[in-house]
């Protein structure tokens, strides 16, 4: 009806009258643009003003009359019948009816651009941050340009930490857009996540210590960085004292008559300062954490340099994978099958062979024989200072009941289940090193290889090239540490003979200078504040490495009660197997535990000395240096500590 006559609804009593007649079915209001308690409050009255015997009219006469009526209030009120959209106090409504073509123009306001930040208003400083990671699901801690790995890198994930806090405003790079870094939003960071970034340094100050490999953790990592300080900025020095007389007015001299009785409250570098930790750790990823840091480190303080000692653990367990009961498990020792000496279980290590070998890597050697050349290096010395390496236990092994059986005990040793860590300290690091000596201290222990091999291994006048061997594992490997004495401390590798004491002031979390300033305030109930104080209670950090532990904890629980289960079902049990006679080890000799959760089956055992050795260091060197067209009288003599 609204299609013949744009105005009807401009004669309610009518709309109504002709709604009744045609549209007997349907509710009045659901076709009206007036509130059904409006309509009803009208009803009344347009029935006393209406004329009688409207409902005796055919459709032609009601629309003549509509039509006549609509003729006369367009020329009482002057309103132009082809524009509905002019408000009018005759008309329903005084609100503008868009048009279809109106509607179609409409479009949201863009959003706008994220409010720039200026970095030049605050002040900085150069600190040192102590964080630990898992470095399972990591790339390693070094990320490197232009170079997409399939998982991201420590450094990465803490580049995008420090750039959402505004803690740090790389400086662009060559080609880069001025205020690349100002203005950034949660798309951009999403973005970052979803596809990876370039992470930039410039302007930042930027050091790392132990660059750690794929796969390995840290525990006690260490970076330098010039972040974002609360320190007031230093006011503009006046240019002189007739200058400063001669701008003077009562305004200033006043204002510096109330500096001088007022002068400024110091800032603590503790109490004042941002809460870096929890900063941090609000958006990093839930196994990385930031743990301690130093405000004041000393000048020139370098991560990687100032750094003269690392601290690694390697950890594993013995048994190092499941043993084979009955007799079925045992192997000769390879090098003592002569002698009456017991014979070993597949699975178990001999820990007091392991520490012997231990012993004879202690002092000042050339470790070429126990790394990975890097030829871009160009290193020529190899010489490092290991100021402690031994094999500590670390608890007993929560271990699934089966293992314990006498039928799948060492012979050799019978020692029980328990966890160890390889312990080492040392002045620097070749690339691999660590895991190319725990990969040989293994083989040892499984009583494949004889301790002596270390010192075979270290004199390179004997053994010049090294020996084709895998390395071993990198999960169970951990940086432990990172030490920093006083300069004054700082002794040649070749003097020192033994290892350092940490003498960087740091502040560890919870700690007066590592909580948020309102922990130490009150509760709007009063009492103390519910805000933990950044180490126990809720959102502290004991409560997200709690969250880690607690889940591998129950799937170490889980699978050990499935491992009890499965070795007490059928008819081979432990009690059937071990005292079965007449079984030997399978054609082939033990599988070589190399650190990681199984044992790998390698065939007939080849003892080190005896496999295919790699090319001289000094061929793979000038190979590099004649292929990249470097010159080959400037190589590299200083130390370079290549880590994990």
């Amino acid at each position: 009806m609204r299609g013949v006559l744009p105005h009807l609804h401009l004669f309610p009593e009518f709309e109504h009258q002709l709604h009744r007649l045609f549209c007997t079915r349907r509710s009045f209001h659901k076709l009206s643009r007036v509130p059904r308690r409006e309509q009803i409050r009208s009803l009344p009255a347009a029935r006393s003003t209406m004329s009688p015997g409207y409902e005796q009219w055919t459709q032609e006469q009601l629309v003549a009359r509509i039509k006549d009526l609509e003729s006369q209030l367009v020329a009482n009120a002057k309103v132009s019948p082809s524009n509905p959209a002019e408000p009018h106090a005759a008309t329903l409504t005084s609100l503008p009816i868009l048009s279809p073509a109106d509607s179609e123009k409409y479009r949201k306001p863009p959003k706008q651009e994220p409010k720039a930040f200026d970095a030049s208003r605050y002040s900085s400083r150069l600190i040192a941050l102590k964080f630990a990671y898992l470095g399972q699901k990591y790339n390693g801690l070094e990320h490197h340009a232009n170079n997409t790995t399939p998982l991201p890198t420590i450094e990465e994930e803490l580049w995008k930490a420090l750039v959402k806090t505004r803690l740090i405003s790389p400086t662009p790079r060559d080609g880069q857009e001025v205020e690349k870094y100002k203005r950034l939003d949660k798309k951009t960071f999403d973005k970052w996540d979803r596809d990876g970034t370039d992470v930039n340094w410039e302007g930042c100050e930027y050091s790392k210590c132990g660059r750690t490999d794929r796969g390995v953790s840290a525990f006690g990592q260490v970076i330098g960085v010039r972040v974002r300080s609360k320190r007031p900025c230093p006011k503009p020095a006046v240019a002189s004292e007739e200058t400063a007389a001669a701008d003077a007015t009562p305004e200033t001299e006043t204002a510096a008559l109330v500096e001088d009785e007022e002068p400024a409250k110091p800032f603590d570098d503790l109490k004042d300062e941002l809460a870096y930790i929890q900063l941090l750790n609000r958006v990093l990823p839930p196994d990385i954490r930031i743990y301690a840091w130093c405000p004041n480190p000393p000048p020139n303080f370098s991560a990687r340099f100032s750094c003269k000692e690392r601290r690694y653990k390697y950890f594993f367990t013995n048994p190092c994978f499941a043993p084979v009961p009955g007799t079925s498990g045992l192997y000769p020792p390879a090098l003592d099958a002569s002698t009456d000496s017991p014979p070993m279980r597949e699975g178990w290590l001999d820990i007091a062979a392991m520490r012997e070998a231990c012993a004879r890597l202690e002092g000042l050697h050339d470790f070429r024989n126990f790394c990975k050349v890097d030829p871009s290096k160009q290193i020529t010395n190899f010489k490092r200072r290991i100021f402690r390496a031994s094999i500590e236990e670390v608890s007993p092994l929560a271990v699934p009941n089966f293992i314990s059986h006498s039928a799948i005990q060492n012979p050799a040793s019978g020692d029980a289940p328990k966890m160890y860590a390889f312990v080492l300290h040392g002045s620097a690091f070749l690339w691999h090193q660590v895991r190319s000596l725990v990969a040989i201290l293994f083989l040892i222990g499984q009583r494949l290889e004889h301790p002596d091999l270390i010192s075979q291994l270290l004199d390179v006048e004997q053994n010049p090239t090294r020996p084709k061997y895998e390395m071993a594992s990198d999960a169970p490997l951990v940086l432990w540490d990172c030490i920093f004495p006083h300069e004054h401390e700082v002794q040649d590798s070749e003097v020192r003979e033994h290892g350092y004491q940490d003498r960087l002031d740091w502040v560890y979390v919870g700690d007066e200078g590592g909580m948020e300033p309102k922990a130490l305030g009150l509760a709007r109930a009063g009492g103390p504040s519910r805000i933990g104080r950044g180490k126990w209670g809720r959102g502290g950090l004991v409560d997200d490495v709690w969250e880690l532990w607690h889940a591998n904890k129950i799937d170490e629980t889980l699978s050990a009660l499935l491992l009890d289960a499965v070795a007490a079902q059928g008819s081979a049990t432990l009690d059937a197997t071990g005292g079965v006679a007449g079984n030997a080890m399978a054609r082939g000799g033990p599988r070589v535990f190399d650190g990681g959760n199984v044992g790998k089956a390698k065939g007939n055992y080849m003892p080190v000395l005896r496999r295919e050795r790699q090319e001289p260091v000094e061929v793979v060197n000038e190979r590099y240096a004649r292929k990249r067209g470097l010159d080959l009288n400037r190589r590299r003599a200083k130390e370079e500590d290549v880590d994990e």
